[in-house]
């Protein structure tokens, strides 16, 4: 199992992703969301120069803010400075997106983004489709090394739905998911990469699986309704609310069954906001801080549902359960006053045991 960090960018804040390098950290996903953080290419650019081994990338960039062929150049841009240990992950958008008040790119258009990204990335010719206008792109001036195609960079499809999880299998090197520590999920979102694999004529068997979460490792006779467990996790959890408020509000339905207690009581809170900025309510502190009002709703079973809990030997079983499923990296994004602390804790307690 390798173990990354996700970054909420902060470009004065590269230190940190030195810090993971040092505690034996393989990867780290600097995350893509314009109206939060800093830019997320200008924090690789800084890390690239700072760090020597680990592995470089977004975690995840998002599709609708950029024409394909920018981000294969930006991405390309950064594999110039730390070839070989640089990859991309992208997604559709959900928070970027909607904090502008915009719905994710649609899967149809994310597919043939990652059609031109793969093909670009490769150093190929590919068509591009733009203003409804289709035209042969390709990189120039290859032999000037303004960029690099020549080491490969991985793409790493972010998709939490079975359609999206298809795509990391036909056009993808690997899969980005957040998961409960269930097995079940694991199984069922690679059977959806390998179907998406052989639709492409490729092998499924060959996706790399990265999941994001954090890690609560309890003190002796320690609660998951502590303030220091809430410090640390609270942020990451409450946004597992947020994208289910967004679902839900896009495609109707009900919350799933370990929300619905508390679910009236957080629809109040964010419908008290007017409709013309509620979109910029519901991921106010995304996975950054928590907010004091939202606090209440990190609950025991919405924490177990979304992180890594428990002891370090319990932790450690459901790492290698989650392994043992098909699992090949978990990548830890505590909140931002306590991420040191959090990857050190993980670092000594965990890692060092496997």
């Amino acid at each position: 199992m390798d173990f990354g960090i996700c970054v909420a960018s902060k470009i004065d804040e590269v230190g940190y992703i030195v810090h993971a390098e040092n505690l034996g950290y393989s990867h780290a996903w600097v995350a893509d969301s314009q109206m939060i953080w800093s830019d997320c290419y200008a924090v690789l650019a800084l890390a690239a120069q700072q760090t020597r081994k680990i592995k470089l990338g977004t975690g995840v960039s998002v599709a609708g803010t950029r024409l394909a062929p920018v981000t294969a150049n930006s991405i390309a841009t950064i594999n110039r400075l730390a070839p070989g240990r640089t990859f991309l992950g992208i997604g559709t958008g959900n928070t970027a997106m909607r904090l502008m008040g915009h719905k994710p790119m649609r899967l149809r258009e994310f597919a043939d983004y990652l059609r031109v990204l793969r093909g670009l990335l490769r150093g190929e010719e590919v068509d591009f489709t733009w203003q409804g206008q289709t035209l042969p792109v390709q990189f120039l001036m290859q032999e000037q090394k303004f960029i690099d195609v020549e080491h490969p960079v991985p793409i790493y499809v972010s998709g939490f739905g079975p359609k999206a999880q298809a795509l990391a299998g036909e056009y993808g090197d690997g899969l980005v998911l957040s998961i409960p520590p269930d097995p079940g999920f694991m199984y069922r979102a690679l059977n959806n990469v390998r179907a998406g694999a052989a639709r492409a004529g490729r092998h499924g068997e060959d996706c790399y699986t990265c999941s994001l979460t954090t890690a609560v490792i309890l003190q002796p006779g320690e609660s998951l309704a502590a303030e220091r467990v809430l410090r640390e996790c609270g942020a990451f959890v409450i946004a597992s609310l947020h994208y289910t408020y967004d679902k839900i509000r896009q495609f109707g339905g009900d919350p799933p069954a370990h929300l619905r207690s508390i679910w009236p009581e957080y629809c109040a809170l964010v419908e008290a906001t007017p409709a013309t900025h509620r979109h910029l309510r519901i991921h106010a502190g995304h996975c950054t801080y928590l907010l004091p009002e939202e606090a209440k709703f990190v609950t025991p079973e919405l924490v177990k549902s979304t992180c890594l809990t428990g002891t370090p030997e319990e932790i450690i079983e459901q790492i290698q359960r989650l392994e043992h499923a098909g699992l090949q990296q978990i990548m830890l994004l505590p909140s931002l006053e306590t991420q040191y602390g959090v990857i050190e804790d993980f670092a000594h307690k965990i890692m060092a045991k496997l």
